[in-house]
C-alpha cells in the first residue's frame, strides 16, 4: 500500500477529526506510531493544516467508522477515482558536465564486455549518440588515446538494473545464454 500524497498532513487531519489509534493512523500514513503521537501532543507539525483523506479520495467515511469501532482493524485505502499517471519512461536525460567526459570510457567498456548490445541500447544506457559509439569503436574519437574502458554503473551513467535489463534483452534477441 502506498502512503497518501501528503502523509504528515493526512495524519494531522486524522488525529484531529477521528478516534483512530496512533497505530492505525501510522500504518495508513507510513509513519511510526510515536510520530503520530507527537503530532497529537502538538510537538510535531504545529500549525500544519490537515489534509482530508476523504475529500482527496484516499479513504471513505465508512472505512474510518469501521476502524474506529475496532482498534485491531487496519485502514484500507479507497479505490482510486482518478487514475494516476504512469511514470515517465527513461529516455534522453541530462548528464552533468563533469560526467560527460566519462561517456566514451563507458561506451568502450560496454562494447568490450557486451558486444551483443545494439547501438540503440548503448545510446539509451549511456545517453550518447550513434556517431559517438562508431567513433569509439573505430578509435577515431578525438580522445581515443585517453579512453579507458570503465563500467558505466560505477561512473553513475546508468543503474545496474537498467544495464542488466538491456543485456538480458540483447541476449534474448541474439539467442545466447551467458553462464556465470
Amino acid at each position: 500500500m502506498a502512503p497518501p500524497l501528503m502523509p504528515k498532513a493526512t495524519a494531522v487531519w486524522l488525529v484531529e477529526n477521528t478516534a483512530l489509534t496512533f497505530e492505525q493512523i501510522g500504518e495508513f500514513c507510513g509513519m511510526h506510531a510515536l510520530e503520530v503521537q507527537a503530532i497529537a501532543d502538538g510537538e510535531v507539525a504545529g500549525g500544519m493544516h490537515g489534509r482530508d483523506p476523504v475529500a482527496a479520495g484516499d479513504l471513505t467515511v465508512a472505512e474510518i467508522e469501521r476502524c474506529q469501532k475496532d482498534a485491531e482493524s487496519r485502514l484500507r485505502p479507497a479505490d482510486r477515482r482518478v487514475t494516476l499517471p504512469e511514470a515517465r519512461q527513461k529516455g534522453a536525460r541530462y548528464t552533468p558536465v563533469a560526467k560527460r567526459q566519462d561517456r566514451p570510457d563507458a561506451i568502450a567498456w560496454l562494447l568490450k564486455n557486451y558486444p551483443e548490445l545494439s547501438d540503440a541500447q548503448v545510446c539509451k544506457l549511456v545517453g550518447t549518440t550513434k556517431p559517438t559509439i562508431d567513433k569509439v569503436r573505430d578509435r577515431t574519437h578525438w580522445r581515443s588515446t585517453d579512453i579507458k574502458a570503465r563500467n558505466p554503473v560505477g561512473l553513475g551513467l546508468c543503474s545496474e538494473r537498467d544495464l542488466q535489463r538491456e543485456v538480458d534483452l540483447a541476449r534474448a534477441r541474439a539467442g545466447t545464454v551467458h553462464s556465470v
